[in-house]
């Protein structure tokens, strides 16, 4: 069963919701599933409707609530969502993710101490964020775009292990900025696992842009299920 549901926001704004969930009775483990720059849209869905037919209740809050609620955008048309990608700031991307996490956390049918999260390209950036404010027992990045630039003086607040997954012909996310997140990972000591698809570019997980690669959307698929089950 999905649904949307609305949120209040520590902000006082209202963000809506995506909530997949699972035919399983509870408790059942939770996934915050953040979005690509291009909103909340088919492909999010699908994935948080994946996780749940995995058992998970699966949530997927709308980033942009605060400029453009229900925002969907044109994987061709980067720049018709620059008013709303340009608006994000750090401290309302935090607020969004206490809000979800809140209530992932107090649902019955939810095991709050297997909670976890998951992004994608910006949502990348957003699950690492994620998993320094709230107890994430595992996040998951895809080609996590700004972490290196905007989130390394997190590293020593991260709290569940972390899986990172790049695309060798990434051109957004280069080498040396992939080294500078691994490199903070290991000075502090932390639990990771970082992945790079030789022959995958960016944004190579969703089957609805020209940059999907099945072959590495499936390894990792595969790779991150069996993460998820040694850790959440």
């Amino acid at each position: 069963m999905n649904e949307y549901l609305s949120l209040n926001v520590s902000d006082a704004t209202q963000m809506r919701m995506y909530v997949s969930r699972p035919m399983a009775g509870g408790p059942v483990p939770g996934i915050i599933v953040f979005q690509e720059a291009y909103g909340v849209n088919a492909h999010i869905r699908d994935v948080a409707d994946r996780f749940a037919r995995q058992g998970f209740l699966a949530v997927a809050p709308e980033m942009y609530h605060r400029t453009g609620p229900g925002f969907e955008g044109d994987y061709k048309d980067f720049q018709g969502l620059q008013k709303h990608f340009g608006a994000l700031t750090e401290e309302g991307a935090d607020a969004d993710i206490r809000a979800s996490y809140g209530w992932l956390s107090t649902q019955s049918s939810v095991n709050i101490n297997r909670i976890a999260c998951v992004g994608f390209c910006m949502g990348g950036r957003f699950a690492f964020q994620a998993n320094s404010i709230v107890p994430m027992r595992a996040a998951i990045s895809f080609y996590g775009g700004g972490i290196a630039e905007t989130l390394l003086g997190r590293v020593s607040r991260l709290q569940g292990p972390t899986l990172l997954f790049w695309g060798g012909r990434d051109a957004r996310i280069t080498p040396e900025k992939i080294r500078a997140v691994v490199d903070a990972l290991r000075a502090a000591d932390k639990v990771y696992t970082s992945v790079e698809f030789s022959q995958a570019g960016h944004g190579f997980f969703c089957d609805a842009r020209e940059a999907y690669h099945k072959e590495s959307a499936e390894q990792a698929w595969a790779l991150l299920l069996n993460f998820l089950q040694e850790h959440c």
